[in-house]
């Protein structure tokens, strides 16, 4: 069986730059921001040292690069459930909350990115910086549909929830919990 020789292998930067990206947030989910190391990324993709720095300069950019992934991962969700949302008030809170309270139905990666937000804004106190700056866009931004005192606090309360999920704390009927929190978005409870 002939082996493939790593020198006249064709080259994939971004499909290792993806590899490190999602081994880096996993070793911050399972270990902690603390152990996420250039020689911890590189041997969990199966790639040298040098090839992690080639694609990050330094451990805060990598750390940065995932926080920033995660972040439009989440902001993807937030988007596509507003364009499906067929009542302006509220829509974006609606959105909030269904990207934020997980009832088992998305996918590992999808709770892998929302969990490594947490870690990342809980471990960094410039990448919580990053969050409020991202949060209060978003709330100028839809402030004509979802600047209301009721929808402030609904987000907050999903935000608990969301921690809730990440932290292993049981909430025993958090379907209810969004259920009420959606219908608290609904013009008609204003």
């Amino acid at each position: 069986m002939k082996t493939e020789n790593p020198y006249k292998r064709r080259k994939q930067p971004e499909i290792v730059r993806r590899a490190l990206l999602d081994q880096a947030a996993r070793i911050t989910l399972g270990q902690g921001l603390s152990k996420v190391t250039f020689q911890a990324v590189a041997d969990a993709v199966g790639v040298t040292k040098g090839g992690v720095m080639h694609h990050f300069t330094t451990k805060n950019a990598l750390i940065l690069e995932v926080f920033h992934d995660a972040m439009k991962k989440f902001e993807t969700e937030v988007d596509k459930a507003m364009a499906k949302d067929p009542v302006p008030y509220g829509s974006f809170t609606r959105a909030y909350i269904n990207a934020t309270i997980s009832l088992g139905e998305k996918g590992q990666e999808e709770f892998d990115s929302q969990a490594t937000l947490y870690v990342l804004m809980l471990a960094d106190s410039e990448l919580r910086k990053l969050w409020a700056e991202w949060s209060n866009a978003q709330l100028d931004k839809h402030k004509p549909t979802d600047n209301t005192e009721t929808l402030c606090m609904v987000r907050l309360v999903a935000d608990g929830i969301w921690l809730s999920d990440f932290s292993g704390i049981n909430i025993s009927d958090k379907k209810s919990l969004r259920e009420r929190l959606l219908k608290m978005t609904q013009p008609e409870h204003e």
